[in-house]
């Protein structure tokens, strides 16, 4: 298989995964990026915007986008283009034998993911956060830095659970939900929108 790859994005995340992907044998050959303020990004050539990735098929991509949306439509596209992704885990992570992880997915460095836990498509799983067991992840979730999902938690589709916030176990959260920095879910959370505080209730 090819380890060469082309990250998508130009920012702060970008940075991160670059770091995962070559400390996972990954060749990084650039990045894409439809808004670069140079014409290099942290030593490795930008080659173009993102409507430019088919020019570079034989390649592995990987999104590095933490915008929810865009990651999503960004996935959609390459997919429909037959281009191929990656995911990308951190040496440092510790993972269960039996986690499923879907493609387009980061698992960044000390990421504890343990025993039957199910990760979507363009997760991402931040620096220092937990999944405990028997968990499912939806696609394209962010659990964020120091985060974290106790036993038997459901997170939907593009939910953003924020940095140092917990969820309680046999939770489930709805699609398109963004849980606040330090909140604390304790029960379930059937309606989308944004939740904040200890216990977390949701803001208008």
């Amino acid at each position: 298989m090819s380890k060469k790859l082309i990250i998508i994005g130009c920012g702060g995340h970008a940075k991160v995964v670059a770091d995962i992907a070559v400390k996972s044998g990954y060749q990084i050959e650039g990045f894409l990026d439809d808004y670069p303020s140079e014409d290099t990004f942290i030593g490795f050539p930008v080659l173009g915007k993102v409507k430019d990735a088919a020019i570079y098929s034989s390649y592995n991509f990987f999104i590095a986008i933490g915008n929810t949306k865009v990651r999503r439509e960004i996935y959609c596209s390459l997919i429909q283009q037959n281009l191929k992704l990656v995911s990308l885990i951190h040496p440092a992570a510790v993972i269960a034998s039996d986690v499923k992880i879907g493609v387009g997915s980061v698992v960044m460095a000390g990421v504890v993911v343990n025993s039957e836990a199910e990760i979507g498509q363009g997760c991402i799983l931040n620096t220092c956060s937990s999944v405990d067991h028997d968990c499912l992840i939806e696609d394209f979730a962010h659990i964020s830095v120091g985060a974290h999902v106790a036993g038997t938690v459901k997170i939907g589709k593009n939910t953003w659970i924020g940095a140092g916030a917990t969820v309680s176990n046999n939770i489930d959260i709805v699609d398109d939900c963004i849980i606040g920095a330090g909140a604390v879910v304790v029960k379930d959370i059937a309606e989308s929108g944004t939740y904040v505080g200890a216990p977390a209730k949701k803001i208008k």
